[in-house]
């Protein structure tokens, strides 16, 4: 059994982060006496730092008793560090890298990973996706976009263009919605989290970026977030509206089938629901593992998401 969404922070990634806490705003806080500190970068979105995270023996340990046999590895969202300078979100990107690869190199062919890279500047966001790849990595993970900047602006044009020279697979994962309606009862990660995915899915594909760079392998998040439960009213706007038919060959369900989708949903019934929409071959076995929210264990699907996210990736 595979594992597409897990996430680790390698000992070299802690060391830096607590070398560098005063310039990213790196606060440890203890709230609950049965519970490990919290890590906090920047007073956003706190986490409890559990052995599994920071353990690379916990972790393999875990994988193993939950019959993992493939695990990949990602950084966490808290740490792409897109609101830093340049610089500092350059280094952490390299330290991270550097570090998923050094661990996938010690793991007996058991993991695999994908890097982290400085989006703020798509110029280097490349420099540093080609030198993770070059390092051994898969792709980068990525968040889905920066404010009001979507990931289908021409800003974005450089990187995308390096990730699909590179056959790179991108794996966008959301942070936490800023709504400020959302900020009561948790709904910044329950409902905020699955549409910020779902708002940067849709634009991905109204855009006809998958036509642009079709070597891309763009894998979401939390199985879609709610884009796949919503496609037919794409369909019907795309009938109807040349502002949503312009840059599309075909209609938008057929185009939510050239993209992937991890498993990570926690109810039978909307997993069902989205490989009905995007073929077995589409969506690969994630559990989100170590976080809260995670699905652990990860949940035995069909191997040919797997294989056909992965065939051009292995090199």
């Amino acid at each position: 059994m595979h594992d597409f969404h897990t996430h680790f922070i390698p000992t070299e990634v802690l060391n830096w982060i607590k070398d560098n806490k005063k310039n990213i705003n790196a606060q440890w806080v203890v709230k609950e006496d049965n519970k490990e500190d919290f890590l906090t970068i920047n007073q956003k979105w706190g986490f409890e730092l559990k052995k599994s995270f920071i353990d690379k023996d916990v972790y393999k340990a875990d994988q193993e008793k939950a019959g993992v046999t493939h695990s990949l590895v990602s950084p966490i969202p808290q740490l792409f560090l897109y609101d830093f300078p340049l610089e500092i979100t350059t280094e952490m990107s390299r330290v991270y890298n550097q570090s998923l690869s050094k661990l996938v190199k010690e793991s007996n062919g058991k993991m695999s990973a994908l890097g982290t890279i400085p989006l703020t500047n798509p110029l280097k966001a490349a420099e540093i996706l080609r030198e993770a790849m070059n390092l051994g990595l898969k792709g980068a993970i990525i968040g889905p976009g920066m404010g009001q900047q979507m990931l289908s602006d021409s800003f974005f044009q450089p990187f995308f263009e390096e990730a699909d020279k590179l056959k790179a697979i991108l794996f966008i994962h959301p942070l936490l919605s800023e709504d400020p309606r959302l900020k009561r009862r948790m709904m910044p990660n329950l409902i905020g989290v699955p549409w910020e995915t779902t708002v940067c899915a849709t634009d991905l594909l109204l855009s006809g970026m998958v036509d642009k760079y079709p070597n891309i392998k763009i894998l979401f998040a939390h199985g879609g977030g709610l884009l796949p439960y919503q496609i037919g009213r794409l369909d019907k706007g795309y009938e109807k509206w040349e502002l949503v038919s312009s840059n599309l060959q075909a209609p938008p369900s057929e185009y939510l089938k050239r993209f992937w989708y991890d498993s990570v949903l926690w109810n039978q019934n909307s997993l069902d629901f989205l490989v009905s929409m995007v073929g077995e071959d589409r969506v690969v076995a994630g559990s989100d593992y170590p976080f809260d929210l995670c699905v652990w264990p990860p949940q035995e699907i069909s191997d040919k998401g797997a294989q056909s996210l992965l065939e051009f990736a292995i090199k």
